[in-house]
């Protein structure tokens, strides 16, 4: 009897299965035991995408371009003789389409501050796959962790306003698993709080008494000063 055939194996060439849009990828099917098969077929679901012959034993190169998200999906390929009932297919293979990160917002909801105080950054990127990490920045210089964010929400930082420094420009950066491709954020600057001065309520106070007392004294006139000086003519 003839030895049969063995399942193939299907592998990225390039090795991750993350690609990005318009990636060339390289997709290698071989059987590893059994006579030589003499035709591998490449399908994506249960559409065939390539059929190449071969009679070696070396392994078959399916050559594709990821250019729409409907080429990111599952994969397998299947070897076969002469007669198709006798093929195998490999295991599945399913790649990953990954996003940039769109340039990051930084933001505050007390985007006015004083001494003492305690605040809140926020910084979030709109588009981009996930996990996205950020980092938070004040004058260039890293002040947070690498935050990695698993959803689709903003990463937050705490801060306590305790000197002037603190008022400083701030920044934050966005990455993700896509190469080469790290994204910083618009500067953000606290504004200062106008302190109220202690002196304040009681000099409205005393403008308030000021005023009474003057429009008392101008309904009087009519009352007391004009009948008296009539008397003394």
């Amino acid at each position: 009897f003839p030895e049969m055939i063995s399942n193939p194996m299907l592998r990225h060439v390039q090795g991750t299965l993350e690609v990005v849009m318009n990636q060339n990828v390289s997709l290698s099917c071989h059987s590893e035991s059994g006579p030589p098969p003499v035709r591998y077929t490449l399908f994506k679901g249960n559409q065939v995408i390539a059929t190449l012959n071969r009679t070696g034993l070396t392994p078959v190169l399916f050559n594709l371009t990821i250019n729409s998200a409907s080429d990111v999906g599952e994969y397998k390929c299947k070897a076969e003789h002469r007669t198709p009932n006798d093929g195998k297919y490999s295991k599945s293979l399913n790649f990953r389409l990954i996003e940039p990160v769109s340039k990051p917002v930084l933001s505050s909801p007390s985007p006015q501050a004083k001494k003492g105080q305690n605040v809140t950054l926020s910084c979030f990127s709109e588009n981009g796959s996930l996990p996205i990490t950020y980092i938070f920045f004040r004058e260039k210089k890293s002040m947070s962790r690498p935050m990695k964010m698993q959803k689709k929400e903003a990463a937050m930082f705490f801060l306590f306003i305790n000197s002037s420094s603190d008022f400083g420009t701030y920044k934050c950066r966005a990455e993700n698993s896509f190469p080469n491709n790290t994204k910083y954020s618009n500067s953000f600057n606290f504004t200062l709080a106008e302190e109220r001065s202690s002196s304040q309520p009681l000099l409205i106070s005393l403008g308030l008494i000021l005023l009474l007392l003057t429009i008392g004294f101008a309904l009087a006139i009519p009352f007391f000063i004009i009948p008296s000086c009539k008397a003394s003519e």
